[in-house]
């Protein structure tokens, strides 16, 4: 019978493939408005998680309640101040407080940094096109000083 000691017993060197795998970017979301994607899949994709919340949030923006299925009172709902429009100073103020509503409901991520709209009425006086413009930053992806920019029609 041996008796071995397994502290003089050596390990025996096993070959090591190094694999070289090439990651591809990962997809997060969807781009809208949408477009077909022939490349990266059926539509074209967000890689970018700031440009997808840029995304998120113009969408979330130009939502009016009843429009997202499940979710009635999803949206910032600025349709019907275009509705009722009489003056810029009426809608802005009025304007302010939904989104501000609407952001810190969906998307508390994001702080709104400022509001800037511009009534357009060269088409027709009774009608106009209101430009508005948000400024924002998302803290927890060092996202600062972003806009969007919405259009909205007075009806």
């Amino acid at each position: 019978m041996a008796t071995i000691n397994f502290k003089s017993v050596g390990v025996t060197a096993q070959k090591v493939q190094e694999s070289t795998v090439e990651s591809s970017p990962v997809p997060i979301g969807i781009k809208t408005p949408l477009q077909l994607g022939y490349n990266d899949g059926l539509f074209v994709m967000h890689y970018d998680l700031a440009n997808q919340l840029a995304d998120n949030l113009r969408n979330l923006l130009q939502t009016n309640w009843g429009e997202r299925v499940g979710q009635y009172f999803f949206g910032a709902n600025l349709k019907p101040l275009t509705t009722e429009f009489t003056s810029q100073e009426t809608f802005d103020s009025e304007a302010v407080v939904r989104i501000k509503n609407a952001v810190t409901t969906w998307m508390p991520f994001v702080d709104l940094v400022d509001f800037i709209s511009e009534v357009d009425r060269n088409e027709n006086k009774n009608t106009a096109i209101i430009r508005v413009n948000i400024g924002y930053n998302i803290p927890a992806l060092n996202v600062t000083d972003r806009k969007i920019h919405v259009i909205l029609y007075v009806i």
